[in-house]
């Protein structure tokens, strides 16, 4: 929410976004529909299970699998994928994807758009997961390979897309990959976000990989829903900015939380 007010401020627009719960996608969607709400963000675990119950939904997400972008038309719902092509365009003139083998750690919605953003950019996608029969399915839906998540070490690949909530506050000393695998690798992305230097992020910084946080696909998705929505283009630096703000100020609250804490056992 403060990332998309702060964009609907800037653009001058009468707007507002919010957070909203529900435990059953159809009272919801029903509710989005008869509301006159214009748009949604769809967030795990519902970006499949929408799908069967839009009136349409493009031809991209409808690929990948999962949406996580709904637009209301007159009471219409219409389905749509933010998530890959907000990965496509963050690592778009960062890194050389056509023609490389990127793997994909992971195989839940956010593997999903992974695989087809790498694809979608030429590159040559390989699923890596801990549970086989969920890598294998993924792999087979995108016609690529799959590697078990213990046998990474063999893989040849010039980049690594970690998908996985592995790293992800509060889990902040875990990383999905050892470290010893990083030093064959160019760069290495990270969709968490936060914290933006996740554990897997600064090792692979340590081994000389190109590292990639997780906050300009987070930017680039957000900016592509509202450009959905309202048919203008967001204003990204705006959005960003107050993103990074956002996290560095929780990142303040939990080092003093931390350093309250420690001097409390030293007590």
């Amino acid at each position: 929410p403060l990332m998309h007010n702060a964009a609907y401020r800037a653009m001058g627009l009468r707007a507002r976004y919010q957070l909203f719960e529900g435990e059953h996608p159809e009272k919801t969607l029903a509710l989005i529909r008869d509301g006159g709400i214009r748009g949604v963000s769809v967030t795990l675990p519902f970006k499949e299970a929408v799908l069967p119950l839009l009136d349409e939904v493009a031809p991209d997400a409808l690929h990948v699998g999962s949406v996580n972008t709904v637009t209301n038309v007159d009471g219409r719902l219409r389905g749509d994928n933010t998530d890959w092509t907000g990965l496509a365009r963050d690592l778009r003139g960062r890194v050389d994807i056509r023609g490389k083998t990127v793997a994909v750690v992971g195989a839940g919605g956010a593997a999903r758009a992974a695989v087809y953003a790498v694809q979608q950019e030429g590159g040559i996608p390989v699923v890596v997961n801990r549970t086989r029969t969920r890598g294998e399915t993924l792999a087979g839906r995108f016609g690529c390979s799959f590697l078990p998540l213990p046998e990474i070490g063999s893989l040849c690949a010039d980049g690594l897309i970690n998908t996985t909530p592995v790293g992800m506050m509060p889990r902040v000393d875990e990383s999905p990959v050892d470290r010893s695998v990083l030093c064959r690798l160019g760069w290495v992305a990270d969709i968490v976000y936060n914290p933006p230097a996740t554990t897997l992020l600064r090792e692979a910084a340590g081994q000389g990989c190109k590292a990639i946080d997780g906050i300009g696909m987070f930017v680039n998705q957000g900016a592509e829903q509202i450009r959905i929505w309202t048919g203008q283009a967001a204003p990204m630096e705006r959005m960003r900015w107050v993103v990074e703000e956002a996290l560095n100020q929780r990142s303040e609250v939990a080092s003093q939380r931390s350093e309250v804490g420690g001097r409390s056992e030293g007590r």
